[in-house]
């Protein structure tokens, strides 16, 4: 669906008074009332189902819950910011599972989160810089192709040892990189930064998947901090992020009980159709 036209927006000087927050003109949040429970009530059954399925498979899968956000916010910019939000709750929850059974390497997300996070935050103005068919259609283009990453996706293999300065250089790099993207598109983009984080950052599997959700959680936050100037969609935010937590919780208990090949085949397809369907409004207007 195209964005909800001018009516959803609260930022402005006709807005309500009820609309705005003790906040400088520049930061004004969007929040909409309209937006009934039937949205709101699908939006959490689909963030708790996503964050399920993503902690199956080691991944947040905000990308999967992108096109519901967007269709339901009041732009695709203020969609992004509140899908990014969610998806660093949900990683999060993720990380500090990983954290109490040693899997993240801190001093990998200590040269990555940094950048990350700066990336994030540029990532998240530039999406409010741009028009928001365009925007629609960078974020389809980026939904596909994580629907190419996720149904490749294989779990991480051990990679030869790097000097410091290779690993320094390039975790500040992988996590700028990524951080910038994700902040445009509103994800954490986990499935592209944990294979990257493999090849290039030289840490093994598990390390791989518990670093990769607490760097998610930073950029999660950076993308939210991008988006407050153009605006970003709170109760979306707050329903989506509230049922994603539990969800993620189960979803990481009960890890290799489901055929995981099969489980990604259906997440690959669910975005293929979704991607497809934004971009076609986005070329369409």
């Amino acid at each position: 669906m195209a964005p909800r036209e001018a009516e959803r927006w609260c930022a402005g000087r006709a807005a309500p008074p009820l609309c705005r927050i003790a906040a400088p003109r520049s930061l004004w949040i969007q929040y909409d009332p309209a937006i009934d429970a039937l949205e709101l009530i699908a939006l959490a059954v689909w963030s708790f189902t996503v964050s399920a399925v993503g902690g199956l498979v080691g991944l947040v899968l905000g990308n999967l819950r992108l096109p519901l956000v967007v269709l339901l916010a009041s732009s695709p910019a203020a969609g992004a910011g509140a899908n990014v939000g969610i998806s660093g709750v949900a990683a999060i929850t993720a990380a500090g599972a990983h954290a109490r059974a040693g899997r993240v390497n801190w001093r990998l997300f200590g040269w990555m989160a940094p950048t990350s996070l700066v990336g994030a935050i540029v990532g998240g103005l530039i999406s409010g810089a741009l028009p928001s068919r365009v925007l629609l259609g960078v974020i389809a283009v980026v939904v596909l192709y994580g629907a190419l990453e996720v149904l490749r996706y294989r779990r991480p293999v051990e990679q030869r040892e790097l000097s410091r300065g290779e690993l320094v250089l390039n975790a500040a790099a992988i996590g700028f990189g990524v951080g910038v993207i994700g902040g445009v598109v509103g994800l954490i983009l986990g499935s592209l930064r944990l294979p990257a984080m493999v090849k290039w950052a030289g840490v093994g599997p598990y390390g791989a998947v518990g670093t990769n959700a607490a760097v998610g959680a930073v950029v999660g936050i950076g993308g939210v901090l991008g988006h407050l100037p153009s605006g970003v969609d709170w109760n979306l935010l707050a329903v989506g992020a509230a049922a994603a937590v539990p969800g993620a919780y189960l979803g990481s208990h009960l890890t290799g009980r489901l055929d995981e090949r099969a489980l990604l085949r259906a997440c690959a397809a669910v975005m293929v159709v979704s991607g497809a369907s934004m971009l076609a409004q986005a070329i369409v207007g």
